[in-house]
């Protein structure tokens, strides 16, 4: 073999192995992908522990203040009524966990065609606590036969962190969540609106960015930020054939739309 047919071999086995590199990094990149996601989710629940805390709080005081008051009284009707109390108030447990446990649970059987608002009451289940004790109403214009391509596990997390971050931007002033929908040639447009505190002009640019949070100062567990709901939400939709943008005036409120094909 001559000097140029051996510098060619060589460069091609150099070739062959920088590709076989890149394809590891690229397999691994994914894989960590999925893990950040993942991990954002667990992390979005971590945030609505304070909240889950006190709703649990709620449901237990009465179970045992009835039980405590059919205990001193040896009358079988009062027992039946503490039981019946007791039984309403573990049952609504027994839902919350399921649907906490359903969020947590990495479940992606791809993207198809189904009914969204079902998908928009879970997410808003998960947040364990009734937008109402907060002052914030909740209007869903979403018909209850609309149609559109997604994965159920994807939007419901997106769904879960859009609501969960405008819960945060209105605790502690009357505020609105409203979710409506708009068909769009071949595609669903789903608006999440909110009239809390809004996104200064210049974050907006950034909003969708790795790590960037304009919560990262808050002192308080459920209404901290580590910048990565919004970036993985982009992502979730991109998976999804889907795309979301963002419209607000500080201290006005802000709209995120979600697109996604329609499926029809």
């Amino acid at each position: 073999m001559n000097h140029d047919a051996s510098t060619n071999v060589n460069l091609s086995d150099a070739a062959g192995n920088v590709q076989h590199h890149l394809d590891n990094l690229d397999h691994q990149m994914a894989a960590l992908q999925q893990q950040v996601q993942r991990l954002q989710r667990l992390a979005s629940l971590g945030t609505v522990s304070s909240m889950l805390a006190h709703e649990f709080n709620n449901l237990l005081t009465p179970i045992i203040s009835h039980s405590q008051f059919a205990l001193t009284r040896a009358e079988p009707e009062i027992m039946r009524s503490a039981l019946e109390k007791s039984l309403k108030s573990g049952q609504k447990m027994a839902v919350l966990c399921s649907k906490i446990l359903g969020m947590a649970t990495d479940d992606r059987t791809g993207p198809s065609v189904q009914l969204i608002r079902p998908i928009i009451q879970e997410a808003i289940d998960c947040l364990g606590r009734d937008l109402e004790k907060d002052g914030i109403s909740l209007a869903i214009n979403v018909p209850e036969d609309l149609h559109a391509r997604f994965c159920a596990a994807s939007l419901q997390q997106v769904f879960f962190n859009l609501c969960l971050n405008a819960r945060q931007a209105m605790v502690g002033r009357t505020g609105r969540l409203t979710i409506s929908v708009e068909q769009i040639g071949d595609r669903v447009a789903i608006r999440v609106t909110d009239t809390g505190s809004g996104i200064r002009s210049e974050h907006l640019a950034s909003i969708f960015q790795p790590f960037f949070s304009t919560k990262q100062h808050e002192g308080r567990l459920d209404r901290g930020g580590i910048g990565l709901g919004l970036h993985i939400c982009r992502q979730l939709m991109t998976e999804q054939n889907g795309d979301i943008s963002v419209e607000s005036r500080f201290g006005e409120g802000a709209t995120f739309t979600l697109t996604l094909p329609s499926g029809g």
